[in-house]
């Protein structure tokens, strides 16, 4: 039976994405997940192979092709006189024929994390490499300025950079209050499907990453800060439901969720982590606190939460989600709910 283009088309999608994710034996599993003959998956495979979009990386075993595009910005040069620009010399060129919602994602995201450049980081330069396969896109943003977390430490006066870290993912968090809000990374991190910042050995992520993809952006000299960004060219995504996801119904940036299990690399036992979590929660309205990953927690970290900064600040809900049974147990045992 003839395969219409369509079908081919999607066949050939989920080839990728299969291979992408290294799966073993892809045209096996392709041909016994979709019930198409395996001559006509391997067909296929040769013709990707062909056309160039995927190479052999051994027997079986294949890749998907990449392109790479890098562009030096220069403050001297004037290159930083808009935050957009960015955006539009660099990466534009590269997703012009995307959807319009992708196209929007990366346009906000990117002057977002070029405004941090320009006006937080003191670099002289910033360096951006431009990704691409069949499926997906990835942006890498390095500056040669003081590194992020370090600025965020040094200004508000945090114990160390892993403070700095942990108030990121609250969002509102901001060095300079009178010309920003504080918002841009905490949107931009939640509308890419992959979003990393890494600074003086330090991380900020909000999604699982395979780290064969970043093992070579190690920082040289330990200064400045590198953003690794990836979207999926045909995500469906929308920067509006994002938005909407965290605001009130004036629009307002009312809610927040912070990953426990991300900001702390051992089971939070102690109040002053909990104050850590704590700081400007107050700031919200609503808090989902993700547990996910978590196996087991203190008591004095679950009271700290609920009960003195409950009982402080009963205009703050904090939703607790994702927990393992010690979790929860801990969180019944302390607050009798």
């Amino acid at each position: 039976m003839k395969i219409s283009a369509e079908k081919k088309k999607a066949v050939e999608l989920y080839i990728l994405e299969k291979i992408k994710e290294r799966i073993p034996s892809a045209a096996v599993h392709v041909s016994a997940s979709l019930g198409i003959d395996q001559s006509t998956v391997y067909r296929y495979i040769k013709e990707l192979e062909r056309t160039g979009v995927i190479k052999k990386e051994g027997r079986g075993r294949y890749v998907l092709s990449e392109k790479r595009y890098e562009y030096t910005l220069s403050r001297t040069e004037g290159d930083f006189r808009s935050d957009t620009l960015a955006y539009d010399r660099c990466v534009y060129p590269h997703i012009c024929c995307f959807p319009d919602n992708v196209k929007n994602i990366w346009a906000y995201v990117i002057s977002e994390m070029m405004n941090n450049v320009i006006d937080h980081s003191d670099a002289e330069n910033a360096f951006i490499t431009v990704l691409q396969d069949q499926l997906d896109t990835t942006v890498i943003l390095r500056d040669n300025g003081i590194g992020i977390f370090r600025k965020i430490a040094a200004f508000f006066e945090l114990p160390d950079m892993d403070d700095a870290v942990a108030e990121l993912f609250k969002g509102k968090l901001t060095t300079d209050a009178v010309h920003h809000s504080g918002e841009g990374i905490f949107f931009s991190s939640r509308m890419m499907d992959r979003f990393r910042i890494v600074s003086d050995g330090k991380v900020f992520t909000c999604n699982e990453w395979n780290e064969d993809m970043i093992s070579d952006l190690a920082l040289q000299d330990g200064t400045g800060t590198v953003v690794i960004m990836s979207l999926s060219d045909n995500s469906a995504r929308k920067a509006s439901e994002i938005f909407d996801m965290y605001a009130d119904v004036d629009g307002g940036f009312t809610r927040t969720m912070i990953p426990i299990g991300q900001i702390f690399h051992s089971a939070p036992v102690s109040r002053s982590q909990a104050k850590r979590v704590c700081s400007r929660l107050d700031s919200f309205s609503e808090v989902t606190l993700d547990f996910a990953g978590v196996d087991w927690t203190g008591q004095g970290f679950i009271h700290e939460l609920f009960c003195v900064f409950g009982k402080k600040h009963p205009e703050t809900v904090l939703l607790p989600v994702n927990m393992s049974e010690p979790v929860e147990k801990m969180v019944r045992h302390v607050t009798g709910k």
